[in-house]
């Protein structure tokens, strides 16, 4: 009788993609849903620094160093941009027999189909996210166990700031809170299958990730300036412009503090 043997590295990747996805969702649940809940309102120009910054300053410099054809991923922003376009006009479609006064507790001028779009479109870009990070997590632990375990941590601290933006989003998108944190622990499982993708075909794993990078960020990009951003410009008093303008460079700070040392 043959016992199956059971690879080390596989158990690691797989741990350590659980782990980081589990530990970045909940820690940044357990700060949106404590200290933001009770002002998503004001929170989403935090969301639109860190969504912004993740992409133009993180993701998208990391895509466009690697070896991969500038043209292309050119083209696959584009595609990504025109991609959440559409999927923009499908939840609009969807969600246009909601209106105010729904149940979903939305602010008084904000209409509910309007809102939910966003929400299903950053799960998208997240999970894309995720699953690039199960590559690279993978990656390390096949060139060094212990650089695995450093990658597992530098990924956990660039998500939780970009996972606080996507909860606030979710909540601002008429989300409930267990509802956000379920279907963002479910993209967070992705990771795992990236890890197992990154692992069983390494090389042409890992060629992939550039492309993903980009299309993941063209959903961030568009979610910050075509829907949260035109909710910034309903409050166009200086009173209310000031915070959120410091609101976006916290965001912007943080992203930039967390991934200069996990890079």
């Amino acid at each position: 009788m043959t016992r199956c043997k059971i690879n080390p590295t596989l158990v690691s990747i797989l741990l350590a993609t659980t782990i980081a996805g589990v530990v970045s969702i909940s820690a940044a649940a357990i700060f949106s849903f404590s200290l933001l809940s009770k002002m998503v309102e004001r929170m989403v120009s935090l969301s639109v620094g860190i969504l912004l910054s993740t992409s133009l300053l993180h993701a998208l410099p990391a895509a466009f160093e690697s070896k991969a054809d500038t043209h292309t991923l050119f083209a696959t922003l584009l595609a990504g941009l025109l991609a959440f376009f559409l999927l923009e006009k499908f939840a609009i479609l969807r969600h246009s027999h909601h209106h105010e006064g729904d149940g979903h507790a939305h602010a008084h001028g904000h209409d509910a189909h309007e809102a939910g779009k966003a929400g299903w479109m950053i799960l998208v870009g997240d999970g894309m996210h995720n699953f690039t990070d199960g590559i690279l997590i993978a990656a390390a632990f096949l060139a060094n166990p212990k650089l695995g375990l450093v990658t597992g941590l530098a990924i956990i601290a660039h998500e939780i700031p970009q996972e606080i933006g996507d909860f606030i989003v979710l909540l601002n998108a008429g989300f409930s809170r267990t509802r956000a944190y379920v279907y963002n622990l479910i993209c967070s499982l992705l990771s795992v299958i990236g890890g197992v993708v990154g692992y069983v075909m390494l090389d042409r794993g890992m060629t992939w990730i550039p492309y993903v990078l980009v299309f993941a960020s063209s959903g961030f990009i568009y979610i910050a300036v075509s829907d949260l951003m035109p909710q910034m410009q309903r409050r166009a008093t200086l009173r209310e412009t000031i915070p959120q303008i410091l609101l976006v460079g916290l965001g912007v700070v943080i992203v930039v503090v967390l991934t200069g040392h996990a890079h």
